[in-house]
């Protein structure tokens, strides 16, 4: 493989926020557009789908190589049947940004043939120029519903994630979800026994108040996580962001006061909507939401019935307000 293309990981978040770092990321672009050339001189930029088509929706059959940065996969670009290694940056990782805009302007200034040469390359903004709009939203969470649903109800035996967040939720070029970050996953508990006590580890934000505080880890541990990773759709705020004032730095604490308050529901809606979701659908989310944000384990609803919910609010046609 001689020819090397480079990508940003698509992550869920990610996507959620692409809006945001437009502004940020239009002076890389620039940059990137002036310096990085093919040999007849046209900006080499790739889309995120002819990526996604070439190494098969990055299947992990086609991985090179993996590192703290990113991954590095072999392709073969449709267009021209040409193989080529793309290497795909984790933006979940502090620094990467600066990384992935440093290493394709040195790549592109250099030429030797025993250097590999820069075929072209895709950033975030041209992987999503647009922020999810709500009916994708709402088709993630109840796809991921429905992953955690074989997982607590048909896997033998069951799993629990134990780490689930939205840099673990990959998405493909059609923005289905595909969850992944097992390395922390524990298989459930069995017979009569309700939970299994394990090291509490995991992501503030997204832990279970109970698997903190006692370590005991239990399927409706996931639930409390997805919730949060539901609120994030709805919002569009991280769970924890630290650039808010002190008092929105947890995105649980900002939010369950609000849940007592239904006309508050379209407040808290993420402002990059801009309206664009039915008032029915968004109340419903944010139920279901703070369902899965009991305090109280037992209260939170079963996996079964998450679907159901989530499932209705995709598929029941509702007016935008």
């Amino acid at each position: 493989m001689e020819t090397f293309a480079i990508s940003w990981t698509q992550r869920l978040f990610q996507s959620l926020r692409s809006s945001r770092l437009k502004l940020r990321g239009c002076k890389q672009q620039k940059q990137l557009d002036t310096l990085v050339k093919d040999p007849v001189g046209t900006p080499a930029v790739l889309s995120f789908h002819e990526l996604a088509s070439a190494t098969k929706n990055f299947c992990p059959e086609l991985l090179l190589n993996e590192g703290s940065s990113g991954r590095l996969y072999k392709g073969i670009l449709k267009s021209s049947g040409q193989i080529v290694a793309i290497k795909q940056f984790n933006d979940a990782v502090d620094g990467t940004r600066r990384m992935f805009l440093v290493e394709t302007l040195m790549m592109s200034l250099l030429h030797h043939p025993n250097l590999i040469r820069l075929l072209g390359y895709c950033t975030e903004e041209g992987v999503n120029e647009n922020h999810l709009q709500w009916c994708t939203r709402m088709k993630i969470a109840a796809e991921v519903a429905k992953c955690l649903e074989y997982l607590q109800t048909k896997a033998s035996p069951l799993v629990i994630h134990r780490n689930l967040k939205p840099s673990n939720i990959l998405l493909d070029a059609e923005f289905n979800p595909k969850v992944s970050g097992f390395g922390l996953a524990k298989l459930g508990p069995t017979g009569d026994r309700s939970h299994v006590s394990t090291r509490m580890i995991g992501i503030p934000g997204y832990i279970a108040p109970e698997f903190m505080n006692s370590g005991q880890l239990t399927v409706k541990c996931d639930i409390y996580s997805f919730g949060v990773i539901l609120l994030e759709l709805i919002t569009g705020r991280r769970a924890i962001d630290v650039t808010r004032p002190s008092e929105e730095h947890s995105l649980v604490t900002w939010a369950k006061p609000k849940f007592e308050e239904l006309e508050r529901f379209v407040e808290m809606a993420d402002p990059l909507l801009q309206g664009q979701y039915p008032v029915n659908g968004l109340n419903r989310a944010m139920l279901v939401a703070a369902k899965c944000l009991e305090d109280e384990s037992l209260k939170r609803p079963p996996i079964g019935d998450l679907v159901t919910m989530l499932t209705s609010i995709v598929e029941v046609p509702t007016d935008i307000k």
